[in-house]
């Protein structure tokens, strides 16, 4: 052997070594999706009109400290999802503030409109609502996705139903506890700190908490449920109180969470801000010493307290927890608060002896189709056929060893990605193989005519190839969940066609008709 055929010879064992390493076992190395394993399916919605209230109110809270460094009189409130007010200006002063506000930029993405009184309105622009719509569903996936991965669950398919939707869809396969992953999921963990309105305490029911106010319940104010339990977790009724609608703090300011013991080894959760939540707190709890500040998770209150001094950068939530809720709520609160509430639009749960029935039909599909091929190619070609169905084995092992050496999930439309692989694997050596007929027929001698062929077969094999791969790589950009799982197989098995038909089959020629000087015929 000739260095030449060492050196490809190497090269292709070398290759081969690593796909048979990465591909063994099967079992082990190929990660299966929820339609072959079995598991859940899930698509949520967003309801992102939740992250424009919370932009609101920031922007609310932006605007009061240039307030504060105009030295200017002034209230703000959140009048909708996406607009607020600043009342009580004087005249020169509301001229002046919405100069500086769209001079110095103080509040992009926010129309400012002066109105008869004084008063300034803000409306958030339509591109800036987009985007912050668009920010709080990318913000879900990945916070579910951090979820997700604290769980254990492997290989994941999160992903959004295109641009502008408001719907996730979820794929857990291998899932044995599907009602946890689902409150785990679906938990918006939303942790907010909202002030206690003046002059207000618990009430037995929602209008008792409404009367207590003199003008009754306006649009800065809110009256939000805090249910009672027994030390058994047993429910024993319920209190209202009326809160300012103005978050004193959000789970985006949160930096840590982890679970601890209360006074009586009871579970609870102790949370830690960030820098610029820890002056947020510390700003409005220094000013507000004796009023009562509510710690409100998921929309309920979960616990009262006076303000006493100034707090900073850390708090408790308790509430009669369990262990196991308590170690949920970590890990919910650590991967990050959703930026909106979800609810569950369609549940599907894919049970594992009909992922066993895929897998075992795909099995049968992929073997007859294998069959079929390497019977056309004996027919046709006789035993030159071998050199295509050797390279079409090895073209097999490859794409196995590039799925499982990238990660990749094998789903139902990847075994028929695999399978239309089979086909298109000897797609180019029947190019090649016809384009040699051609040069014996012309009166070439057999080296020369396999020389031939595989230059002049080599223009066409590569654009065959080259845009399918493209149509597969749009699949896989542009499609969602099954489609991709094909475009990834019909992509890697592409790939592996082009260098075992051009390359493989090519060395297999030269090897047979290394050592003869001269051959007279070809079993063709």
């Amino acid at each position: 052997m000739d260095r030449t055929l060492l050196t490809r010879f190497l090269l292709i064992l070398a290759v081969l070594a690593v796909a048979a390493f990465q591909a063994y076992p099967p079992s082990d190395s190929i990660n299966l999706g929820l339609d072959l394993q079995g598991g859940m399916h899930l698509v949520l919605r967003v309801h992102t009109e939740d992250a424009l209230k919370s932009e609101t109110d920031n922007a609310v809270i932006n605007m009061e400290r240039l307030l504060e460094e105009l030295e200017m009189e002034g209230e703000s409130r959140r009048t909708s999802d996406n607009t607020f007010q600043i009342i009580g200006l004087v005249s020169d002063d509301a001229t002046e503030f919405k100069r500086t506000v769209e001079n110095d930029q103080r509040q992009p993405g926010w129309n400012v409109v002066r109105e008869a009184d004084s008063a300034l309105s803000f409306a958030m622009t339509a591109n800036e609502e987009a985007n912050v719509r668009q920010s709080a569903v990318d913000q879900a996936q990945q916070t579910i996705r951090n979820r997700i991965d604290e769980f254990g669950v492997a290989e994941p398919v999160i992903h959004d139903e295109g641009l502008g939707s408001e719907r996730v869809v979820v794929q857990l396969p291998g899932i044995d506890d599907p009602e946890r992953v689902k409150e785990l999921i679906k938990s918006t963990a939303v942790l907010e700190l909202y002030l206690v309105a003046e002059g207000t305490g618990e009430a037995p029911t929602e209008q008792a908490a409404i009367d207590q106010l003199p003008a009754g319940l306006g649009t800065e104010y809110q009256v939000v449920r805090e249910p009672k339990f027994d030390a058994d977790g047993n429910s024993i009724g319920e209190g209202y109180w009326v809160l300012e609608t103005r978050r004193v703090i959000s789970g985006r300011d949160l930096r840590d969470a982890r679970d601890t013991l209360g006074e009586f080894n009871d579970p609870q959760v102790a949370f830690f801000l960030n820098r610029d939540g820890a002056r947020k707190f510390g700003e409005v709890t220094e000013a507000n010493i004796g009023r009562g500040l509510s710690i409100v998770l998921d929309g309920q209150v979960r616990s009262v307290a006076t303000i006493q001094d100034k707090i900073t950068d850390n708090g408790v939530i308790h509430g009669n927890f369990t262990q196991q809720e308590v170690q949920d709520l970590v890990t919910v609160l650590k991967s990050g608060a959703l930026p909106a509430e979800m609810t569950y639009l369609e549940e599907r749960t894919v049970g594992p002896t009909l992922g066993r029935d895929s897998i075992e039909q795909g099995k049968k599909a992929g073997l007859f189709g294998l069959t079929l091929v390497v019977l056309a190619m004996f027919v046709v070609y006789k035993l030159t056929g071998i050199n295509a169905i050797v390279a079409l084995g090895l073209n097999i092992v490859f794409v196995f060893g590039a799925l499982a050496a990238f990660g990749a999930t094998l789903t139902l439309p990847g075994i028929a990605g695999i399978i239309l692989t089979v086909g298109m694997a000897v797609d180019a050596n029947v190019l090649i193989f016809e384009r040699i007929r051609e040069e014996l027929r012309s009166g070439r001698t057999v080296k020369s005519a396999i020389a031939a062929g595989f230059a002049k077969a080599l223009s066409s094999v590569l654009d065959a190839n080259i845009t399918t791969l493209i149509a597969a790589i749009f699949l896989f950009m542009f499609g969602t969940g099954p489609i991709r799982g094909f475009a990834v197989t019909l992509s890697v098995g592409i790939i592996a066609s082009v260098f075992t038909a051009v390359f493989i089959s090519r060395f297999i020629f030269d090897l047979l008709y290394a050592r003869k000087q001269r051959v007279d015929k070809i079993s063709i």
